[in-house]
């Protein structure tokens, strides 16, 4: 069953295709709210950031919520034998299940799994993505994860340019506290 299922995950990630435009999301396992309650939103810039140097990705619009992330990137190439995803994925489980082995341990049984492969499970297993090929859609779904922060149950913010953990600032004001962050107007086919 762990071949059928890794082989699976492989084929899944590999069918995204380098130097094409995704809008990406992945959701913390059980839709628990870790990312904001436990201050993790930096492990997810600090992966970003890390793959952006590599010259794996480019993120041309991002979100970080409490329990998800939406990103429109474009991967580029491999971090050594993994998937950018992969890397992503696997970088910032490690790093939250350190950073609450530090400082909240007892939240860890909550994400305790019995696998092969970890201990801990901190991210559903499969993310959505989709391809983005026109310049609408991509402003779409900006304005979509720009707008986030601000619905429904959320209501972390009056207005998204105040929403630190997002690209929104990036395309209204001008201002880019994040390195990976690139224009999406700026991309080459």
């Amino acid at each position: 069953l762990y071949v059928l299922v890794s082989s699976f995950a492989i084929s899944y990630l590999k069918s995204m295709h380098q130097r094409e435009i995704y809008f990406y999301t992945a959701t913390i396992y059980q839709w628990k709210p870790l990312l904001k309650e436990f201050n993790l939103e930096p492990v997810i810039t600090q992966s970003l950031n890390y793959l952006y140097q590599k010259e794996c990705i480019k993120v041309y619009g991002f979100v970080i919520m409490p329990n998800h992330v939406h990103f429109i990137w474009e991967l580029l190439q491999n971090n050594g034998k993994e998937s950018p995803v992969s890397s992503f994925m696997k970088f910032t489980a490690h790093e939250f299940q350190s950073r609450l082995e530090e400082n909240a341990p007892h939240i860890l049984n909550q994400y305790k799994v019995d696998w092969h492969s970890r201990k801990y499970n901190f991210w559903q297993p499969k993310s959505d993505w989709f391809a983005l090929n026109q310049a609408s859609t991509i402003e779409q779904k900006l304005n979509y994860i720009h707008l986030n922060p601000m619905r429904g149950k959320w209501s972390l913010v009056n207005d998204p340019t105040e929403y630190y953990y997002s690209s929104c600032r990036f395309y209204e004001k001008g201002i880019n506290d994040f390195e990976f962050l690139k224009d999406y107007r700026d991309w080459k086919e």
